[in-house]
């Protein structure tokens, strides 16, 4: 069962079963626990093999045992998403936890990718099950339905879920209205019906400007 402990700490109750975890991201425990290093981000030669290729990078430990094991990482806010039977898009980096019987991937995201600095594959999470995502400030699910669409700062992304489709455009940010910006700005627009979750925060990016 996965709880937060404030804010900032993910406490993960085991009964003789298993998550998967950052490696290095282990504050504390209490029982009997063991850790193993996994590859391919959990999904052992084929998805290191993938992983290589696409350049999406994600180190992995396996955590089992009789307890409770405590994660954090960096004090990052940290979000608890339950899958069901769904799959969830979420940057490798950004990626704290999941229940071990949840499915790990790559999947291409082509420019969103590229302009926020990530690279052009991203991390998925799949089945049913809980996930802990992390975020820089504390993360905002926005809903997005057919009626309403969401242009999100690719800085600011973090990870989506349900049936959305993704669009890269140009638009003017409030940075250019004011004068603090020389060019366009990128987002990403996405439509259809799911939720996305983004940080107060924006990271560096590769886009974000020309």
């Amino acid at each position: 069962m996965f709880r937060l402990q404030g804010s900032r700490t993910l406490a993960v109750d085991l009964t003789g079963d298993a998550v998967k975890a950052k490696n290095g991201s282990m504050v504390a425990y209490d029982g009997q626990m063991t850790f193993k290093k996994m590859t391919g981000g959990g999904d052992g030669l084929r998805g290191m093999v993938t992983r290589r290729l696409t350049g999406e990078q994600m180190a992995v430990m396996q955590v089992t045992g009789q307890g409770t094991c405590y994660f954090a990482d960096r004090a990052s806010e940290i979000t608890l998403v339950p899958l069901h039977g769904d799959k969830l898009h979420v940057e490798a980096s950004n990626l704290l936890c999941a229940d071990s019987s949840l499915r790990t991937g790559t999947t291409f995201t082509g420019l969103r990718g590229g302009a926020s600095g990530n690279g052009l594959f991203t991390t998925t999470v799949e089945g049913t099950g809980q996930v802990a995502i992390m975020s820089d400030g504390a993360a905002v699910a926005l809903r997005v339905s057919e009626q309403y669409p969401l242009c999100v700062d690719p800085g600011a992304y973090v990870a989506h879920q349900g049936n959305l489709r993704q669009q890269f455009q140009a638009g003017v940010s409030f940075r250019t209205l004011i004068g603090e910006s020389s060019g366009e700005s990128f987002q990403i627009r996405f439509e259809g019906e799911g939720v996305v979750y983004v940080q107060p925060s924006e990271r560096n990016t590769i886009g974000g400007e020309v």
